[in-house]
């Protein structure tokens, strides 16, 4: 990084200015580059009181360290780009980390993990209007769906209309659905071939227009129901990562699998390549992209 921390803290406190003004003069590059793929390093777990990374309830609080793994993961070849929070994206503008990167922002960080009001997933991020005045590249949401709780349909509503407005922007929204179930150890994503095929019908009809909508898909429990699993829509999609639970040559395959499927476009990754169970973060994120 060519910035400590303290010189952060010290240029935030003094020039806050110096966000917008390195926002307006950042080098952009199209959403999808010459090799028709995504490669996309994501961050925006903290912002919903997600830090654990395996055993560590913490690892993802270290602002210095996670800043570092970006810029690391970010320095690659073959990465386009990163998906985080207002506070880290702002770091990463004034660390000069974002040139000719793509730049997604992450629009409803309200549902907290834990949180007895965490499927009623607030806006609380991004807005297409704050995107569009940063010139950033395009916008993520989360839309968990629990059919036994009135508040998915709360955030199924704030959704529709966040991709009417990216829309009205021609701003590409990165639309990630899961069938959600409330149990004894909190919420939990169903990955069952027919949860994420439903949960892709329902993500792709929201909204006036799903020209600018692209999904944001886990891949399913059995690896080898993807293919009927994606013909459910249309739209571009990319491949989320999660954790690998130590099987990270198994999550590996997963994705090379899956990357082979018509509508699959990329790959958006977080904690498993920043915060991989073994090597370094530039072997996992070489490794992610060496499947692309």
């Amino acid at each position: 990084m060519t910035l400590s921390i303290s010189s952060l803290t010290t240029l935030r406190a003094r020039h806050p200015e110096a966000i917008a003004e390195a926002a307006a003069r950042r080098t952009r590059r199209p959403l999808v580059g010459d090799s028709g793929r995504l490669m996309i390093v994501a961050a925006d777990h903290p912002a919903r009181g997600a830090l654990a990374v395996g055993d560590d309830r913490l690892a993802m609080a270290n602002r210095a360290d996670l800043l570092e793994r970006l810029c690391t993961a970010l320095a690659r070849p073959g990465v386009d780009g990163v998906l985080a929070t207002a506070d880290i994206l702002e770091d990463l503008l004034l660390l000069g980390a974002l040139e000719n990167r793509v730049v997604m922002g992450s629009m409803n960080r309200g549902g907290l993990a834990g949180a007895r009001f965490e499927l009623d997933d607030r806006f609380t991020g991004h807005r297409a209007e704050d995107l569009a005045r940063l010139r950033f590249d395009a916008g993520k949401l989360l839309l968990r769906i629990d059919y036994t709780d009135a508040g998915s349909l709360t955030t199924m509503y704030a959704t529709a209309r966040a991709i009417d407005e990216m829309a009205a922007a021609h701003l590409p929204v990165f639309v990630e659905p899961f069938i959600s179930r409330r149990g004894d150890r909190g919420v939990r994503n169903d990955l069952s071939a027919e949860a994420v095929t439903r949960s892709i019908a329902i993500a792709s009809g929201l909204a006036g227009t799903s020209a600018y909508t692209w999904l944001k898909l886990p891949v399913t429990e059995n690896p080898d129901d993807m293919a009927a699993v994606l013909e459910t829509s249309t739209l571009p999609a990319v491949l989320l990562g999660g954790e690998s639970g130590g099987d990270q040559d198994g999550m590996y395959e997963r994705w090379r699998k899956a990357l082979h499927l018509p509508t699959v476009q990329g790959l958006v990754v977080g904690r498993s390549l920043l915060y991989p169970a073994h090597g370094s973060v530039e072997e996992a994120v070489d490794t992610a992209v060496s499947l692309l």
